[in-house]
């Protein structure tokens, strides 16, 4: 990608944007890029044989699986040994599965989980809790339409007995962007509690660096940042130790891989993900400072039409700082069905948007109110235009001028 960021150059790499349909469900996953495509077929062409082996094409097929492994570590600056990637198909709710079978807590313990999370990061430490006895302490807000999660709201929540505390990066509803880092800390006061983070809705559209953050545990999924589908954990070396194994016994329990990976890391995938980082160039950094302010430019077209709306409520940051929030926007009309809305809108357009409440149902029973139908939403990514986002407004503007 070009160090100033063009629209244009970077679309040239989705095949899928050649279509007609304007893709604006992202958050739901990405489109893939030509790269990564290309990566899988020649995989599958040339290299698809059992690892390890010591003939010419096991020693390639090795070294491409290790190359995809240590670009993941890569892409969050993290060690090769403290990621596992899961099986083909797989996602960041399985490896949150895997995490909470392969944790103990002592009788007592507290488990702090956030109300504004997609449940891959509530339902598994529901269970755990169920099964062991555990407490649990919800974390949410009383603000209905721009809930957040702060180490202020957190810390009464806090006590000897506090063991995880399980929160999103960035909701997959909202898109509003918590301080990861000043949790992180405020979680760590207690000695022997660990911060579980679900970044899916942030590592599209931002850098990641699971250090700086200081978190324990970190999870997103490749197929929503422009890459295959599949998902990856990240777990701290100093918190690796807390991990058992879910593997067979016989087998090394060394790295993250090793206890939760389940031999599911698929091959063709895994060497794909160099792609993805090779796309975002020899300074992602300023790609994603580029990426960020374009984005900030798109949720700021369609905000300034739905702020100005009166019958429309944004669920969420109402702003479009960067610095705030990502372009994951919903919103709800009043007096209006959501499904209807998005079928009108699809009706006389090629833009793709669901309603719903997207695995954040707790979020939408609990702490906005909603009914069933749940919320509108908009999800667009640095491929996405400003004509793209002039032309929703257009559209939305006559769906909701009809009676």
């Amino acid at each position: 990608m070009a160090q100033a960021f063009d629209v244009s150059a970077a679309r040239s790499h989705f095949p899928a944007l050649n279509e007609k349909q304007v893709y604006f469900d992202n958050a739901g996953g990405s489109q893939v890029l030509r790269e990564v495509i290309d990566s899988i077929y020649n995989y599958l062409c040339h290299t698809n044989v059992q690892m390890g082996g010591t003939y010419a094409v096991g020693k390639q097929s090795t070294r491409l699986f290790n190359e995809g492994m240590e670009a993941a570590a890569r892409f969050i600056n993290a060690g090769p040994d403290e990621i596992a990637l899961p099986v083909l198909g797989s996602s960041t709710t399985q490896l949150m599965r895997n995490l909470s079978s392969a944790l103990s807590f002592p009788a007592g313990s507290e488990l702090i989980l956030s109300l504004l999370d997609h449940e891959a990061n509530i339902a598994p430490w529901v269970q755990t809790a169920a099964a062991r006895n555990l407490t649990i302490k919800w974390w949410g807000s009383t603000d209905r339409e721009n809930p957040q999660l702060t180490p202020e709201t957190l810390k009464p929540l806090l006590s000897a007995h506090t063991r995880l505390v399980a929160c999103t990066h960035t909701s997959n509803i909202l898109g509003t962007i918590h301080d990861i880092n000043a949790i992180a800390e405020m979680v760590h006061t207690v000695p022997g509690a660990m911060l579980c983070v679900d970044g899916v809705a942030y590592a599209p559209h931002r850098g990641l660096d699971v250090k700086a953050l200081g978190v324990d545990f970190y999870a997103f999924s490749w197929y929503k940042v422009y890459g295959p589908h599949m998902s990856m954990l990240y777990a701290s070396r100093a918190i690796q130790p807390q991990v058992h194994s879910l593997g067979h016994y016989f087998n090394a329990s060394t790295t993250l891989d090793d206890k939760l990976g389940l031999a599911g890391s698929n091959y063709e995938l895994t060497a794909s993900i160099p792609k993805v980082l090779s796309y975002l160039g020899s300074d992602p950094a300023a790609t994603w400072a580029q990426i960020a302010a374009h984005e900030e430019r798109l949720q700021g077209i369609i905000l300034e039409y739905l702020n100005s709306n009166e019958d429309v409520v944004v669920y969420g940051e109402k702003g479009a700082s960067r610095e705030k929030r990502v372009p994951v926007i919903s919103f709800g009309v009043k007096g209006r069905s959501a499904k209807e809305v998005v079928e009108k809108v699809q009706g006389r357009s090629e833009f793709g948007f669901k309603s719903g409440h997207f695995y954040s149902k707790r979020l939408l029973d609990e702490v906005l109110g909603l009914g069933e139908e749940g919320v509108l939403r908009v999800s667009l990514v640095h491929y996405n235009t400003e004509q793209e986002a002039a032309g929703f407004v257009k559209v939305l503007k006559e769906v909701l001028a009809e009676s």
